[in-house]
Order: structure tokens, then sequence, then C-alpha cells
């Protein structure tokens, strides 16, 4: 079925249809550029909201992109960003693929469209213009006959009458003769005419028109097709993205399983570990008797002059950590101003990177040698005087370096030392062993020690030296232990011979008593039923908290 056909009559609502077909593309034309606006500003808009909550640090520079929750949300960040990198190359698509070429082929079908109306409209001009002088050769032989008739009419009745004479009755039979003759040719015109007429219109109808009709409804569908193509191409286009975005998602997913509390706990550990030892117990000080006392039965001294002295008063002013507020420290090269722990942290951090600056310049010496050699050997491949300014930078600044690894390195074992002896105070004052592996008892030798040194430090007075000593600085302030109470309880799984200082030995399916948790060394500290407290591994114990 064709429009020419069962359409014929249909010359105004073909017109419509079209019409409307070509209006109905311009406005999907029209709806897919307001989408596109759409996306791109909600591309635009998450781009912006992802710079506002990026960390505006580098990352060597932000201690808070170690831990994992962090890096998590640095990552979802990320994949929101490409999320709205797929959405502007969606609506870079749907502007090119739709907008564009939609707008450019509607036109082509509008000036299409126009030609076939108006050749549709010529022929009509045409068939209306020979249906007027089928109508004039009408009415003119229509006239003709009757003049012809009337003629006739005339001549016969002048021929009867007796009074008319002969010249008046052959003029009539003449004139009658004449019109006659006009309307014979009257007759034969019209014929012609409209025979003439009849064969334009059967040409109008069958032919002409049908042709234009179907040449409009091919228009009118190939139209509809480019306009349903364009139709695809809008979920065409998200779906080429699909897979980039399900990858987004995907990666937000991962981010999310990727945080790690424990991890983060560790970290900050790592970060923030001063390495510094817990503070000793603070001595009594007696203000009721305002008497001389030996130094190592009071806290007030003897001065020379025999006036008493409140030992330790500038030390009792003073805020112990970690309830006092730090005071401002001056950054120092050998990043004395930092803990202990930390302190040894950024020493090893600087003397890595000397040292990688270091074999870069010895990798650079060696290839300048190389090349010298080189134009040595081959003089037309370079001058080797031209290298010898390179080769003296380079020896300088490897022996600059070679100095500061070595500074560094003195730097590092003094913290590193540092450390260990804060250690041993800690270890000493709390009976505590040192981080052992979990399958490996403490060290004795160490506890040993660490404990005389303790006692030692409780049977003589603190000096002056010590008191003034920067590892303590930071913890000024006047606390009082509590006395431990249990955290929870546990059983030993195995036996253990607590062989070492600061061990305690239980046996296979012993309840004791859980005084602290694992610190993350392996070991934890209890309290048998019968009394005693000590360290045990903590792989040995079924633990739980109250």
């Amino acid at each position: 079925m064709d429009w020419g056909t069962e359409l014929w009559d249909q010359f105004e609502v073909l017109e419509r249809h079209t019409q409307w077909g070509l209006d109905l593309l311009d406005r999907y034309v029209k709806f897919v550029k307001e989408r596109t606006e759409v996306e791109q500003a909600y591309a635009k808009q998450l781009r912006s909201l992802v710079k506002k909550y990026l960390p505006k640090r580098p990352i060597k520079d932000d201690p808070e992109s170690k831990f994992s929750q962090q890096q998590s949300f640095v990552q979802i960040l990320q994949e929101v960003n490409d999320f709205a990198g797929q959405r502007e190359l969606v609506a870079e698509n749907l502007g090119v693929r739709v907008c564009l070429e939609l707008a450019k082929y509607s036109q082509e079908i509008k000036q299409e469209r126009k030609m076939h109306f108006q050749e549709g409209r010529r022929a009509q001009q045409q068939l209306e213009n020979g249906f007027k002088q089928l109508e004039n050769s009408k009415r003119k032989f229509e006239r003709d006959c009757r003049e012809a008739e009337k003629a006739a009419q005339t001549a016969e009745r002048l021929d009867q009458d007796i009074n008319a004479t002969k010249a008046d009755v052959e003029k009539a039979k003449q004139q009658a003769h004449l019109r006659s003759h006009m309307a014979e040719e009257s007759k034969n015109e019209y014929a012609a005419q409209l025979q003439r007429f009849n064969r334009d219109q059967a040409h109008f109808y069958f032919s002409q028109m049908p042709q234009i009709f179907d040449k409009l409804q091919d228009m009118d569908e190939r139209r509809a097709t480019r306009l349903g193509a364009g139709y695809g191409l809008l979920s065409e286009a998200e779906l080429q993205v699909v897979p980039i975005i399900a990858k987004c998602l995907e990666g937000m997913k991962v981010a999310a399983e990727a945080v790690d509390p424990k991890n983060d706990s560790q970290v900050l550990i790592e970060l923030h570990k001063s390495g510094f030892a817990r503070p000793g117990d603070v001595e009594f000080e007696d203000f009721s008797q305002p008497m001389n006392r030996a130094p190592s039965d009071s806290s007030l001294g003897t001065p020379s002059d025999g006036r008493p002295e409140l030992r330790g008063s500038g030390r009792s002013r003073a805020k112990r950590w970690p309830f006092g507020k730090k005071n401002k420290t001056v950054v120092t090269e050998d990043f004395s101003h930092l803990p202990p722990e930390q302190q040894r942290k950024r020493l090893q951090q600087q003397l890595e990177e000397r040292s990688r600056e270091l074999q870069k310049e010895v990798d650079q010496r060696e290839a300048l040698k190389k090349m010298k050699d080189v134009y040595e050997k081959t003089p037309q491949m370079g001058d080797p005087a031209s290298l010898e300014p390179q080769i003296t930078e380079t020896l300088s600044n490897i022996e600059r370096l070679k100095l500061e690894v070595q500074k560094y390195e003195a730097w590092l074992a003094e913290a590193e030392s540092r450390v260990l002896s804060n250690k041993g105070d800690s270890l000493g004052r709390h009976a505590r062993p040192p981080d052992p592996p979990a399958s490996a008892p403490p060290d004795s030798s160490s506890n040993s020690n660490a404990s005389q040194d303790n006692k030692e430090s409780s049977e003589e007075p603190p000096s002056e030296e010590g008191q003034d000593a920067p590892i303590y600085t930071e913890f000024d302030e006047d606390f009082e232990e509590e006395p431990a109470s249990p955290i929870g309880h546990c059983v030993a799984i195995y036996h253990f011979e607590g062989s070492s200082e600061g061990t305690i030995s239980m046996a296979e399916g012993e309840g004791l008593s859980l005084m602290e948790e694992d610190k993350g060394d392996g070991w934890t500290r209890v309290r048998r039923k019968e009394g005693g407290e000590g360290y045990v591994p903590t792989s040995y114990l079924r633990v739980t908290l109250n």
C-alpha cells in the first residue's frame, strides 16, 4: 500500500502529516540538546565536588594518606571523577551523533519536502489551467450554438416573410451559415480541449501525483527510520559507558572493602609512636616535717646553708605528659625536636633518600667516564674536555652526599641507641619484656639488667642531670598509677615455663586473670589466682574480655 494509490485525494493531509514528522524530529533534537546540557552540568558539578574533597596536600606530605580509610575515600573520589568523565562522554556522543547529525538531516528533509510539494502544486495549477481552458471552450461552443440557432431562425423567418426583400433573405441565410460554421469550429475546439483535459487529468491523478505522493512517502519513511535510529543512539550512548561505569562502581566497592581498622591502628602507632619511656613513679614529698633529712630518706634536700629546699620543685610546677600542653619546638636538622621513635624514622627516611641520590650520582659518574673514554678513542664523536665540568660537578656532589650519609648514619645510630635505652628504662620500671617474636620467650638478660637498673634508681635520688634530660620534657605532670584491676579472664591452652625476667609460668588449662591486652608484641600480662603477675605468650591463651 502506498500513498499515491490510497491517498490520491489527500494532498492537504499529507502536507500536514509530513510537517508534523519534521516538527517531531526537531523536538527530539531539542530534547537531546537539553539532555546534553544536563549531562554536562552534572559532570561539571561532580568534578567540582571531587575537587572540593580531594586532599589539598601532596600524598608525600600528608600523613593521613597512610590510613586505609583515607586511601579508600580518595579512591572513591577518583572513581566519582571517572564517572563524571563518562557522563561527559555521553554528552559528547549525544551532541555529535544526535544533535548535529539529526539537525543537519532535518534541514535536508525540509528542502526535499518543499521541492515535492512545489512540484505537486505546479501539477495542480496546470490541471486547473487546463480545466479553465476547457470551461472557456465549452462556454464559447455553447454561445456559438445559440448564436447559430438564432441566426437560422432569423433566416427562416425572413424567408417566409413576403415583405422581406431577397437581399435581406440572402443576408440572413449567409449570417446563419456563418454562425453555424462558427458553432461547428467551437464544437471541434471544445472536443479537442476536452480530450486534452481528460488526458492531463488522467496523467495527473494516475501518474504525476501518485509519483509525488510516493516520493513524499519514501521521504517520510526515511525520516522516521532516521528518527528511530536517533532514539536508539540515546540508549546506545548510555550502553557504551556502562562497562566503565560498572568498573567505577566496582572500584568504589573495592575501596569500601579495603578499609582495614587494624592496619590503620598500626599506622597510627607508626606515625606517632614517640619512643619515650613511660614516666616513673612520683616520689612522696613530705611537707609536714620541715626538718633536714638525708636525700635518700626524704624528697627534701638540705642545701649547704642549712635551709631545707624542696627537691624537684621545678619539676612539680611543670606539667607531665599527657596532661600538659607541649611547648613549641624548634625544627632541627637532626630531628632532635621529635620523639625518639619519630626521630629515628625521619633520619632513616633521610638516609635512604641521600643513599639513592648518592647511587644516582655514582651511576652518572660512571656513565660520564665511559662517554669520555669513547670520545678519547673516537674524537669525531665529541671532545673529551667538554665532559670535565660535568664530571667535576658529579664528583663534588658525590663527596657532599657521602658526608651527608655519614652524618645521618651517626645521627641514626644515636637515635636508635636512645630508643633502645628508653625501652630498657620502661622495661625495668614496669617489668615488661622487650617486644619479642610470638614464638620466643622474653630476653631474660635485658630484663635482669633493666630490673637491676630499676632497683638502683629506686635507692638513689634522681640527679639534676636526669631532671633536665630532654627525654622527659614532654612528660612533666604529676600523676599516680591506679592499682590495676582485671579486664577479663583467660585460660592457658598450653603449658608455659616462665624462665625469663618479667614472665610467669602457667599450666595447661589454668585459669588466669587478664591484666593487660596484647599490644602487638605477642605478649599478654596475666595474674595467677594464687598470686604472681607477669607476661605469657598471647598465642598460648584463650582470652575473654569483661
